[in-house]
């Protein structure tokens, strides 16, 4: 695989999608889970979703459970709580996981090209964020504790 564009996800709502719907746009993919410390990012990231969206970024978020299950739910709930507490309107995904053998093809690939602090590629924690370029490439990963507001000016270049 050599770009975002060549997997495929799960929605929430149980359609399987081509990444290569967001072709060309600027993308942050985001591991997530609504009982993180970090939780609080979803504001974040849904208004940086809606200050760059009209310019083609797009937030792609993906709930798992793998660091303290702390992203038990349904697809539902997990909806529920998304719309009802962050009011996010970015896309998200069916729960999957990150690392190990079962982890997500996609995320397999972004730990491949963006490896994290000293040279490893497992995610540490939920809300580890990697932004792709127009051309679906990885340019960069940032920590969970990155806040969205910091990755402003980085989007804005990739726009």
């Amino acid at each position: 695989m050599t770009s975002l564009y060549d997997f495929q996800a799960t929605m929430l709502d149980g359609q399987v999608v081509p990444l290569s719907r967001w072709r060309g746009q600027v993308a942050l993919v985001v591991n997530t889970a609504s009982r993180c410390g970090f939780t609080p990012q979803y504001q974040g990231l849904e208004a940086l979703y809606q200050r760059f969206a009209a310019s083609g970024f797009v937030v792609l978020g993906f709930p798992c459970n793998q660091f303290g299950a702390q992203e038990p739910g349904s697809s539902e709930e997990i909806r529920t709580f998304c719309d009802t507490r962050y009011s996010v309107s970015f896309p998200m995904f069916a729960r999957v996981e990150v690392n190990g053998t079962n982890a997500h093809p996609l995320f397999d690939y972004l730990t491949r090209q963006r490896r994290g602090l000293l040279g490893t590629r497992r995610i540490k924690w939920n809300f580890t964020k990697f932004l792709i370029g127009r051309d679906g490439v990885p340019v960069a990963r940032y920590a969970p504790s990155c806040k969205p507001e910091k990755l402003e000016k980085a989007v804005y270049r990739l726009l």
